[in-house]
């Protein structure tokens, strides 16, 4: 997979894996590492799929409907990117944070409904629903933060509070921030995750 990894100046702190929204690249959501933890390691990651033109994660059969069979198959293959990476790079595979907006959040999502050690915790701005009717792994010590808008065209309050529940059911520990917005990824957000983050992870 297309991407960019930049070395971390302290390798005690987690690795961040950038997973953009639809149309983006391995460079929209740099800056935002930068907010979170500018010492800690970064992989950012393009999407293997193009929609007329755009990169994207998987594929979708329409505006909120997944391609569920691709979605498993790009999850898998994410999954295992993460692990080639990890070696490649010398990080350690236990200890990745990934940071997704949008199409980039619905992966993230995904690989914890799927892997039980796919992810140690994840940043999701304005993620939905992977999938329904699938039991997740149990995700005891997995720290999730979840940012939602109360005006989001496309994810709903009802979806944001869902996958919550899903999550918490899975055992997670899920902390859901709300803006008074739609499906933009606002800089308020973005400071509202990066103080979840130093709170959760001690930086460390």
């Amino acid at each position: 997979m297309k991407h960019i990894f930049q070395k971390g100046t302290d390798q005690s702190k987690p690795t961040l894996v950038l997973l953009h929204g639809t149309g983006g690249t391995e460079q929209d959501l740099l800056p935002i590492a930068e907010k979170i933890d500018p010492e800690a390691n970064v992989l950012s990651v393009r999407g293997n799929v193009l929609e007329n033109g755009m990169p994207r994660f998987f594929k979708r059969l329409a505006e909120g409907v997944f391609d569920e069979e691709d979605l498993v198959f790009r999850t898998k293959e994410l999954y295992e990117f993460l692990d080639k990476a990890a070696e490649k790079y010398g990080v350690n595979r236990h200890n990745i944070i990934a940071v997704g907006y949008s199409n980039g959040a619905n992966i993230a999502a995904s690989l914890l409904f799927h892997y039980q050690d796919a992810i140690k915790g994840a940043i999701l701005h304005h993620p939905m629903v992977p999938r329904r009717g699938i039991e997740l792994p149990v995700l005891l010590d997995k720290n999730i933060f979840i940012a939602a808008g109360t005006n989001d065209p496309i994810c709903s309050s009802q979806e944001s509070e869902e996958l919550k529940f899903m999550f918490e059911e899975a055992k997670a520990e899920v902390h859901l921030h709300w803006e008074n917005k739609g499906h933009q990824l606002t800089m308020s957000e973005v400071a509202a995750a990066k103080d979840w983050y130093l709170a959760t992870f001690n930086g460390a």
